[in-house]
């Protein structure tokens, strides 16, 4: 009984945030909408169609009038299928739905690694390499900050502790770009130890283990990256969630029974810890999703982030802009469910209550 109690809420949990995401959809369509926009978005779906269009009745009619009577024949279909042919706030359900499917036509200039225009090819191939790079750089940044955190909150004051407090303040403070640039100068152009971008070596290797090997050489410098920014905050955030409980009542007593100071440490202090610290590590990881943009343009690893700037630098690919914008958020969404979900694994004591 208590199970499917939990499963319910849970499950309602899980339409409260996708209720969250639509709602996100209905806004970004009413501001694409009031602001031009989605006609805009529409308006170059339909010619796209008509330029392959034409391309095709060229073969078959030859009179030129016939083939602009044809041509016009469809433009009318199509601006009536897509509802341009109605007030803007009359599409929205149908934005909102295109949004969902990734049905936003075809890219002006960006095309797939095979060659496809189609936007929803573009983004979900992409969609690896960003979750590849940043939650290698996540894990990592994690291991560190839980390890080194909660034995630095058993040393407080500490010459080392000190050191760790200023280590966090500069390793938030650099810029990520700026970092980035730094070893890219000193690594990769001065020492030549790395290479300094790329997710390939040109040409690349064959063959499925030694492709693999070369995508984790070229990532070294990214994740180092994004490493060296964050793990100082890390650090200390865990080091500052588990001081007040090292000094807690049952730590001491584990201590005064002659428990090992890392069976402590992981038992006593970490566990406790666990769902805050937790929730940050889940919730930075959804937000280093947009944070990837510079990392990713800087080293041209061939991400969603990538694909950001490009849809934006030039001429703006609105439809691109808006997949990308949708996958961010979904990302996030699917980010708060699996943090439901762990919240309850790892503290017991947790009961959502309510539904629906």
């Amino acid at each position: 009984m208590l199970e499917l109690s939990l499963l319910r809420a849970l499950l309602f949990r899980a339409l409260t945030l996708f209720g969250v995401l639509i709602a996100v959809l209905v806004l970004l369509a009413v501001s694409l909408g009031a602001t031009g926009f989605s006609d805009k978005i529409l308006q170059a779906t339909v010619g796209e169609e008509l330029r392959a269009l034409r391309t095709s009745l060229t073969q078959t009619i030859r009179d030129p009038d016939q083939l602009e009577a044809a041509l016009e024949a469809r433009r009318r279909e199509l601006l009536a299928s897509y509802g341009l042919d109605r007030p803007w706030y009359t599409r929205i359900p149908g934005m909102v739905w295109r949004v969902l499917t990734l049905n936003l036509g075809e890219a002006r200039n960006l095309r797939s690694y095979d060659g496809s225009s189609r936007i929803a090819d573009i983004v979900l191939e992409r969609l690896p390499n960003t979750v590849l790079l940043l939650t290698t750089a996540t894990v990592i940044t994690a291991v560190i900050g839980i390890l080194a955190g909660v034995w630095m909150s058993t040393r407080v004051g500490s010459r080392l502790d000190r050191f760790v407090a200023y280590l966090a303040a500069v390793s938030y403070a650099v810029p990520t770009w700026w970092l980035g640039i730094l070893l890219v100068l000193l690594l990769a152009f001065e020492l030549e130890l790395l290479p300094p971008g790329g997710m390939y070596s040109a040409p690349p290797p064959e063959g499925g283990l030694a492709r693999f090997l070369d995508l984790l050489w070229h990532s070294v410098l990214p994740v180092l990256t994004l490493v060296l920014a964050s793990v100082g905050p890390s650090i200390y955030s865990v080091r500052t969630l588990t001081l007040n409980i090292a000094q807690e009542d049952h730590v001491t007593v584990a201590r005064a029974k002659g428990m090992p100071e890392p069976i402590v440490r992981s038992r006593h202090i970490l566990r406790v810890a666990a769902p805050p610290i937790v929730t940050g590590l889940i919730l930075g990881l959804a937000g280093s999703l947009g944070g990837s943009i510079l990392v990713e343009t800087i080293f041209d690893w061939r991400g969603m982030g990538r694909l950001y700037y490009d849809a934006i630098a030039g001429t703006p690919d609105e439809g691109l802009i808006v997949a990308l914008t949708f996958m961010f958020t979904l990302l996030y969404v699917i980010a708060r469910l699996v943090l439901e979900v762990l919240y309850v694994w790892l503290d017991p004591r947790v009961r959502y209550e309510g539904g629906p």
